[in-house]
C-alpha cells in the first residue's frame, strides 16, 4: 500500500503509516517509533549533507541507516550527538 500525493499531508500520511508497520513487525506499541522534533531535524541535517557534501545522493539514506544502528546499539547517545559525530559541529 502506498500513499499517493506530495503534500506535507500526504507526506505525514506514509510517515504514520510507516510507523504503524515498524511497529507491528517489532511486535511493539507505535509510540516506541516517535519522532522528536530535534531529531528530525538532526536527521534532516545528515541526509542533506550526505547527499549533497558526498556528491551522492544515495549516502543518504545509508548513513541514517548507520546512524540508526548506532543509536539502537547505544541508546544513550542521542541521535544530534550521533549526526555530530558523522557531520560535525553545526554552523550557527
Amino acid at each position: 500500500m502506498t500513499v499517493a500525493g506530495t503534500g506535507a499531508a500526504s507526506k505525514g500520511a506514509w510517515l504514520e503509516m510507516a510507523r504503524q508497520r515498524l511497529a507491528d513487525a517489532a511486535g511493539q506499541n507505535p509510540v516506541e517509533f516517535n519522532l522528536e522534533a530535534g531529531d528530525v531535524d538532526a536527521i534532516l541535517r545528515l541526509a542533506r549533507e550526505a547527499a549533497h557534501g558526498s556528491g551522492d545522493r544515495t549516502n543518504a539514506p545509508l548513513v541514517a541507516y548507520l546512524v540508526g544502528v548506532a543509536r539502537g546499539r547505544h541508546p544513550e547517545r542521542s541521535v544530534g550527538d550521533l549526526v555530530t559525530a558523522v557531520c560535525g559541529p553545526q554552523d550557527e
